[in-house]
């Protein structure tokens, strides 16, 4: 299979071509609809990448590996366009995506937002009447987490309760403020609470939001099998490893 298609699709988004090949690449495109069609492919295994990668330097990095894959295992043919049998679009796909998946797996550890899913409170079906936890509980489920942790801050002068101390914690580590979240988490994980595991999994999700993959790790071996989200556990121990 000839692999240079990958590198024209990428010199052509990254207007990397002379004038002359850019145009009969276009002309390609509105008369091959199936060269179209992997273009497209192309397009939105690029866009995947960015979004994994973040960084435009790693991303970067990703395409030298695979343009370095390239120069060792294909001879570049000219000309530059070269039209494809239609079999070929689908296969070059499958292998762009397979570099990808390999790259990724190699070069990356698992991220924050892999894990972070944090779960929808409702206070108020205990039938308490208290507007703060209404207002609270509104605002964490809409993921405004500042408004949150102050309506949680007046709430805990006088409900001190695990349930609410947790929730606390989460939004203030939603808003990256990440030794509060700690210090709460940790009186949690010293107690006998429903919330001990929980908070001991939101430690080990605020270790990873800081890369500390080491203590990340270590927290997770204190989560007992019995927990109820241990396939998450589970799950990112393998991606430690």
């Amino acid at each position: 299979m000839n692999e240079e298609h990958f590198l024209e699709f990428d010199e052509y988004l990254q207007d990397e071509m002379a004038v002359a090949d850019k145009l009969a690449f276009e002309q390609q495109l509105e008369e091959q609809p199936d060269l179209a069609m992997a273009f497209e492919t192309y397009k939105e295994l690029q866009l995947h990448l960015k979004n994994k990668f973040g960084q435009a330097d790693e991303l970067n990095a990703f395409k030298k590996n695979l343009k370095g894959i390239s120069k060792e295992h294909f001879r570049k043919p000219k000309p530059k366009v070269i039209a494809l049998k239609p079999w070929y679009y689908a296969v070059a796909a499958s292998v762009a995506v397979l570099f990808g998946l390999f790259f990724l797996n190699q070069n990356s550890n698992p991220t924050f937002e892999d894990y972070n899913q944090p779960e929808m409170v409702f206070f108020t079906e205990r039938g308490d009447a208290d507007a703060n936890l209404k207002l609270a509980q509104d605002a964490f489920n809409a993921k405004r987490y500042k408004e949150a942790i102050s309506l949680f801050e007046t709430i805990l002068e006088a409900d001190k309760s695990a349930e609410i101390q947790y929730f606390y914690g989460v939004a203030l580590l939603e808003e990256n403020k990440l030794p509060e979240a700690e210090v709460v988490f940790t009186s949690l994980e010293k107690g006998n609470s429903i919330y001990k595991n929980k908070a001991i999994w939101s430690l080990a999700l605020s270790k990873l939001k800081q890369k500390d993959y080491k203590a990340c790790k270590e927290l997770l071996l204190m989560i007992p099998e019995d927990y109820e989200g241990n396939d998450q556990v589970d799950a990112l121990l393998n991606d430690l490893d």
